[in-house]
């Protein structure tokens, strides 16, 4: 139950745009000296401002001179995903202003030497449904670098596009935007900021339709609102909206630096959620963030239940992953687990916002907008969210916390609504403006008491902006109050003054009492800093014996055991003096793996004999020579002693009766218990499975057609192997293999031939799937034969160069 009070409304400033900031540091309060602003950093006179009216999606086209029209909201620079800092330097991306220059903008500011440079994009806004005279406040310009590789990433002017969105097809050769640059790029020198640094997808267009370069339609249209996010061992995930408001999924990626691609997707809900037994589909409004050590989701659902009293959205939802992937162990806020996608939606809710007016009439409740949420570093829980009653005329402003330790949730509307929440230790603050000037409020993580700290009294007036915070430090990007639709930006840097944190260590993965399976690769992360001198190393420690150390931010190193048990992890820090801290101790659990329980991941099914993709066509099920696509991603559902097979796109496979043992891909939702939709899951070996059909003695079978069958035959075209989408083991060979090394042939039959092309004293390690390794040597040869015998199965090469550079290669052996 969530404990609700209901004090007195005051408002406290008068900007309806109000950032509820909550920063990191891990110290229990924050020690706030003054808060100054540093400095104010004009970035351009001109980004685009819609400055017309609001429209709808026939208006005709007015011209470049007249004012810009707009079909949703004014605001288009600064907003979304549009502000990061990778060392001194701090990112901004925008549009050009005005109406009829529209570019894509990239700055690139360095704090140290007050110098800026400013890269201008060949894309230019592509306004609401390719009508480039309507602005879309959806299409934002989201920015990201990796700290691990230096690379810069851009996703931007994107609205749910499709080949048949917008209807005349003019975007099916554009529906997914993507730039990214070389490696270390973000820190080049000012002189080669340019945007020769960012790669070219055809001659003189630098826009990637997918990811990882090569086409995949179903995966990469109909997208929305993109945002990336670090960890703490400084690994990239973005994550975007597909499908539309009221059938909606978020789904995420993440970039593996080390052979600069991005992982499959893994969708954190369903969508078309009816068809797996809902009563109405949703979608979702919130955010996917890595806060306090997890990554985490809050989020408002929009059903398209529209008879219900809720005009738009409802509820507050919220949940977060064990994980540090996010592909499993996601729980809600009781601590309950579910797995992904989610379904039902109510197993991560935490309260109704709408119970709290009072109107019951059909779409009078009105909640949109003024909704975030974070976590603190002690773990209080913090969402924010408003709702209006449109009977009555009834708006109030929701807070919703819950203090660490706390089982249930406190909700005050004793608060004056704000549209974003960050954390920086145990301190939550408010940042916003006041009539047009920059505030700063301040209260304690787990408590709804916030007094003012900073208020700007003279300067320039702001209409709205964006913010960032990073080592102490506000980063304000904002947009002066002016007409025309070229108006000013600017950036503000203020110190909060808070004091930094003394000599500390923290040990953020694994985390106490996580299980593991002797078959993973155990990350390890460790969080260090000081207030004077500098971390010299951090060592981790298994078992009470040194295992590793690493002497560079983010302090990270992998274990792996073949030895089930119980097992002890810790971290040590020594500092500039010598001085040693050590963290917590942490306890985890290695099980021995259960190869038959595919439960718990989303994996595309391969076949032995044809190399082809279990592959779901509407009812029909065939195998495909393309890996890529959602149609392409199963799901193991357990169903009693067996197990559904479910199709990311479809539904659950059955098995029809007579001797053509067709297989059908059926509207059912998992879990079924019908005779003819249950499998067997049979581990053959060495990554090999084979498919029952209940315990009938007849197997899901590749057919000479390419059709699918379950069939009496057991052979090579019986025999699967599941490759996971989340796991770095199996996914795609586009994914893992590098243009530095090549193996031919793939699939093997007897040898094969590794080409490594520039890599010297190279040493190589081939595993099978338990982590055994079968076969090793170090060459300085461009090219080495492998005349090892090898089991059929899956293979993983590793390379590791002279440099301690990484490459893996899978490869099949039939």
């Amino acid at each position: 139950m969530i404990k609700t009070t209901i004090k007195k409304y005051f408002k406290f400033c008068n900007e309806k745009l109000i950032l509820t900031l909550f920063l990191f540091l891990g110290f229990n309060s924050s020690i706030n000296a003054q808060v100054i602003l540093e400095k104010e950093v004009k970035i351009s006179d001109t980004a685009l401002f819609f400055d017309g009216s609001k429209v709808n999606g026939s208006a005709t086209n007015t011209g470049e001179n007249a004012p810009y029209d707009y079909f949703f909201g004014k605001i288009i620079t600064p907003h979304g995903d549009c502000l990061k800092t990778y060392k001194e330097f701090v990112f901004m991306t925008w549009y050009r202003g005005g109406k009829e220059d529209r570019h894509v903008m990239l700055t690139r500011y360095n704090t140290k030497t007050g110098t800026q440079k400013t890269i201008e994009f060949p894309h230019r806004h592509s306004g609401y449904q390719n009508k480039w005279w309507i602005g879309e406040s959806h299409n934002t310009i989201a920015v990201a670098i990796s700290p691990i590789d230096g690379t810069i990433h851009l996703l931007y002017d994107m609205h749910s596009y499709s080949r048949t969105r917008p209807s005349d097809g003019s975007l099916s050769n554009d529906y997914f935007r993507y730039s990214y640059s070389q490696k270390n790029a973000a820190s080049v020198a000012d002189e080669d900021f340019t945007l020769d640094q960012f790669v070219k997808d055809n001659e003189g267009d630098y826009k990637h339709i997918s990811l990882n370069g090569q086409e995949d339609y179903s995966s990469f249209s109909a997208l929305t609102y993109p945002q990336f996010f670090l960890n703490d061992s400084g690994d990239l995930f973005m994550y975007m909206r597909e499908g539309g408001n009221n059938n909606g999924a978020y789904k995420f990626s993440k970039y593996t630096a080390n052979s600069s691609s991005w992982s499959s997707f893994t969708h954190f809900n369903v969508l078309n959620a009816k068809s797996k037994g809902e009563a109405y589909n949703w979608g979702l409004y919130g955010n996917m963030k890595y806060v306090n050590g997890k990554i985490r989701v809050g989020f408002q659902r929009r059903s398209s239940n529209n008879n219900d009293k809720y005009q738009y959205q409802n509820g507050v939802y919220y949940a977060y992953s064990d994980n540090q992937s996010g592909a499993d162990s996601w729980k809600n806020y009781k601590g309950e687990s579910f797995s992904l996608p989610l379904i039902d939606a109510d197993k991560a809710k935490v309260t109704e916002p709408g119970d709290l007016v009072s109107t019951t009439a059909a779409n009078k409740v009105y909640i949109v907008g003024g909704f975030d949420w974070t976590v603190t570093d002690q773990g209080n829980v913090h969402i924010i969210s408003k709702v209006k009653d449109n009977e009555n005329n009834v708006t109030k402003n929701v807070h919703t916390y819950k203090k660490a330790g706390d089982a249930d949730f406190t909700t005050t509307t004793d608060f004056a609504g704000a549209e974003s929440i960050y954390t920086f230790g145990n301190d939550i603050y408010i940042i916003g403006l006041n009539n047009g000037r920059v505030f700063v409020e301040k209260a304690e993580g787990g408590t709804n008491n916030f007094t003012r700290i900073y208020q700007a009294t003279n300067g320039r007036i702001f209409n709205h902006g964006r913010v960032h915070i990073a080592d102490g430090k506000l980063y304000y990007y904002l947009m002066e109050k002016k007409t025309g639709n070229a108006q000013p930006i600017y950036l503000q840097i203020i110190d909060l003054g808070i004091l930094p944190k003394p000599f500390n260590v923290s040990l953020a993965a694994p985390y106490d009492n996580q299980v593991f399976n002797t078959t993973e690769t155990i990350q390890l992360r460790a969080n260090s800093s000081t207030n004077s001198g500098t971390i010299s190393k951090v060592e981790f420690w298994v078992d009470g014996q040194l295992y590793s150390e690493d002497t560079t931010s983010p302090y990270t190193g992998e274990w792996s055991t073949q030895a089930p048990g119980t097992h002890t992890v810790k971290a040590i820090a020594y500092n500039d003096k010598n001085e040693s801290l050590s963290s917590t101790e942490v306890t985890i659990t290695v099980n021995n793996k259960d190869f038959s329980d595919l439960s718990g991941d989303i994996y595309r099914i391969k076949n032995v004999a044809t190399g082809r993709y279990l592959d779901s066509e509407e009812s029909a099920v065939i195998t495909s020579e393309v890996a890529t696509g959602e149609d392409k991603e199963w799901e193991f559902v357990k169903s009693g002693d067996f197990y559904n097979i479910d199709s990311s796109v479809k539904g659950i496979l059955r098995f029809a009766g007579g001797s053509a043992g067709t297989i059908i891909n059926t509207g059912f939702a998992p879990p079924r218990v019908d005779v003819d939709k249950i499998w067997t899951v049979i581990y053959e070996g060495n990554g090999v499975y084979t498919f029952e059909t209940k315990n009938s003695g007849r197997y899901l079978y590749n057919e000479e057609d390419n059709t699918v069958s379950h069939s009496l035959n057991k052979d090579d075209r019986s025999k699967w192997i599941v490759e996971s989408t989340t796991a770095i083991l199996s996914v795609n060979d586009n994914q893992l293999n590098l243009q530095s090394i090549q193996v031919y042939p793939n699939p093997v039959k007897d040898q094969f031939t590794i080409s490594l092309k520039g890599i010297t004293n190279a040493k190589i390690f081939i595993s099978d799937m338990l982590g055994k390794i079968v076969y090793k040597t170090v060459t300085n040869k461009e090219n080495v034969l492998v005349t090892e015998k090898l089991n059929s199965g899956i293979y993983i090469i590793r390379v590791i160069s002279d440099h301690n550079k990484v490459y893996n290669h899978k490869i099949i052996v039939k």
